[in-house]
């Protein structure tokens, strides 16, 4: 298991220094909030104004947000705190022949330009186009370490061989594929317990946060899906339509980032949403 200080610790100067900036020092992990999904199936409920979007999982603690370049050009940013700056770089669409087959849509050199602190890839392995997108994350991965940039490879299983995308066996596989191309911190599905997280995240040599799937049905099964992963190691979470469809993002974001930094229980952590 390698936390997200570890990591920190053993790399070059300029990914220490853009890390730093996106994760919390005390605990030594980050709360993400991942806003890049009007590419995917277009402006969604909550994602209509971006400025106020982000400023509210701002105003609640977030230590990064993740978006395409186009967001971070019209101005993403509202009033208030900072936050930082996670920048993606592939991307598909719902409407497209395979939603699975993401492409590269901007450059690491742009995600400096913009004063990303770090940037993002989605690679489905298991799809029919995996050879493309393995190939791009390895590039991609080259250009970070020459550039000192954080890399963030959102690894899932997902194709014709994949019976369920929360089999430890496929999410440990896919984990550690994004760890051997040269990623500095995978995202993942979430295993449904802690202890076949645990052998997730004892098999990959860099950190991991857990993403946060679909609009769950109670904010209960959210935290504790938090809490668990954890109490098992997990380096932070990347949670997007569980929080900025909220009915109150900010307090959410409070509750999440309480778990991940403070290491309250999901319990205690739902006072900030009552």
């Amino acid at each position: 298991m390698t936390s997200l200080r570890e990591r920190i610790d053993s790399i070059g100067i300029g990914k220490r220094i853009r890390l730093e900036r996106i994760v919390d020092r005390n605990s030594g992990r980050s709360v993400v909030v991942p806003m890049d999904h009007g590419v995917t199936v277009g402006p969604i409920y909550g994602l209509t104004d971006m400025k106020q979007a982000v400023n509210a999982i701002a105003e609640g603690g977030a230590n990064a947000v993740l978006v395409h370049k186009g967001i971070v050009i019209a101005g993403h940013r509202g009033y208030g705190k900072d936050i930082g700056l996670i920048l993606h770089l592939s991307a598909s669409t719902m409407l497209g022949p395979d939603p699975l087959d993401k492409v590269m849509v901007a450059t690491v050199e742009e995600a400096i330009k913009m004063g990303a602190d770090a940037v993002s890839m989605h690679v489905n392995v298991g799809a029919e186009t995996e050879a493309g997108m393995l190939e791009a994350l390895g590039e991609t991965a080259m250009v970070c370490e020459e550039w000192g940039m954080p890399l963030l490879a959102m690894m899932y299983p997902r194709g014709e061989k994949v019976k369920s995308e929360h089999d430890v066996e496929m999410v440990k596989h896919v984990a550690r594929v994004g760890a051997e191309l040269g990623a500095d911190v995978i995202k993942t599905n979430y295993t449904g317990d802690p202890d076949t997280f645990k052998d997730v995240i004892d098999s990959c040599p860099v950190p991991v946060i857990i993403a946060g799937g679909p609009k769950t049905d109670t904010d209960e099964d959210v935290l504790k899906m938090v809490e668990d992963a954890i109490s098992v190691g997990a380096a932070g979470v990347s949670i997007g339509r569980n929080v900025f469809q909220h009915k109150n993002p900010k307090d959410m974001t409070i509750a999440i980032s309480k778990v991940v930094h403070e290491g309250v229980s999901a319990e205690e952590a739902m006072a900030e949403l009552k």
